[in-house]
């Protein structure tokens, strides 16, 4: 999963990047690494994963991993080159979904680009430029379709779609709001690669003294989790999700062992990190879940779509396992702690047989048999 980060300058943006990425090369047996100066890597925390380590006394253990990719500042004018976003707005077309920092804070000493605190509008500025970002690539694409619309169906049905398309994002409005006519044109939307057809995650910028209370007495969050209801219910879909996040303890947290930070946690009365929690927004907006498997040599996390069936499964471990799929040996997580091992579990008639049909279950640990 690949996670872009974006923001106006001085809203905590690089202070939360900067922490994620350094809470993951502390955290885990992983050659977990910055590949550049403006991506990361960090594990998805998983505590499964060591109790069936343990269980399994396994050579190593290999979370999830998830990528964040840090977009520079971003201020009006970026798609047209103003200052240092315009560079890195390509990189952020691959991403899953868009992480979206937005300053809920007052601090006279960090100043706002726009001289004031007002989340709202800097979420609308932020989206301008990714409209005109996403403008730019339509129209490039449009003047190329249309040369051989006339005498190709396929051809004029996309340039039907684009025209409509920019007309709807020329008033101000995003991709992931358009309505299309068909399931054709969902997926030809999808191909495009807009920045503003992804989903996004608001993540509100607070203060440590309105951590505890997850910012429901912080009126700039209010009025963020007020705007992103508003795009869902626009949209007629969970694309927008709000969680709330101090930067600066993030910051702090990435400092600390696992024992060091559960304390530091409980102190600040909250239950998980800002890491936790945009995982968690991550997974649920993304539809997304793992599976496991355990053994001698690793126990492991894999990150597969809901819904996806035993097959497709295996396959995230090797092309080979999908084709020579035979059969899905599996034992949900529980039955397996519960059990104490694989065998005992067997014994007691909990690892299910399954087959070619069978949909992966969040918390399944699974042997896949294949031949090829």
């Amino acid at each position: 999963m690949k996670l872009g980060i974006v923001g106006l300058p001085n809203v905590g943006k690089s202070t939360l990047f900067n922490s994620l990425t350094k809470a993951g090369a502390e955290s885990a047996n992983y050659p977990f690494c910055t590949i550049d100066p403006n991506v990361g890597v960090v594990p998805v925390p998983d505590g499964r994963l060591k109790v069936l380590g343990d269980l399994y006394h396994s050579e190593r253990i290999t979370p999830a991993v998830i990528e964040f990719v840090d977009i520079a500042g971003l201020v009006k004018g970026a798609s047209k080159g103003e200052g240092l976003g315009n560079q890195f707005l390509a990189n952020i077309r691959e991403v899953d979904a868009i992480v979206h920092v937005v300053r809920c804070f007052e601090d006279s000493n960090i100043i706002h680009v726009e001289g004031s605190i007002d989340p709202v509008r800097d979420i609308e500025t932020i989206n301008l430029e990714l409209i005109f970002s996403d403008l730019e690539i339509l129209e490039r694409r449009y003047s190329k379709v249309k040369k051989t619309a006339a005498g190709d169906k396929n051809a004029a049905k996309e340039a039907a779609l684009l025209e409509r398309l920019v007309k709807h994002m020329e008033a101000g409005s995003l991709a992931r709001s358009f309505a299309c006519q068909d399931e054709d044109e969902t997926a030809l939307l999808a191909s495009f690669n807009l920045l503003t057809y992804k989903p996004v995650i608001y993540a509100a910028n607070v203060a440590e003294n309105d951590l505890a209370g997850d910012g429901t007495e912080n009126e700039y969050v209010k009025k963020v989790r007020e705007h992103a209801a508003a795009e869902c219910e626009s949209e007629q879909a969970a694309v927008a999700e709000v969680f709330v996040i101090c930067a600066q303890i993030e910051q702090e947290i990435a400092e600390l062992d696992e024992d060091e930070k559960k304390m530091f946690l409980e102190e600040l009365g909250i239950s998980e990190s800002g890491l936790d929690k945009l995982i968690r927004a991550s997974y649920r907006l993304l539809g997304l879940m793992s599976y496991l498997t355990a053994g001698p040599k690793e126990t492991r996390a894999w990150t597969i779509e809901e819904g996806t069936k035993a097959p497709q499964a295996a396959g995230k471990i090797h092309s080979d396992f999908e084709r020579g799929f035979i059969r899905a040996e599996i034992v949900s997580y529980n039955n397996l702690v519960e059990c104490g091992s694989f065998n005992a579990a067997k014994e007691k008639g909990l690892v299910r047989s399954e087959g070619k049909d069978y949909v992966i279950q969040d918390g399944d640990v699974v042997l896949f048999r294949f031949n090829v």
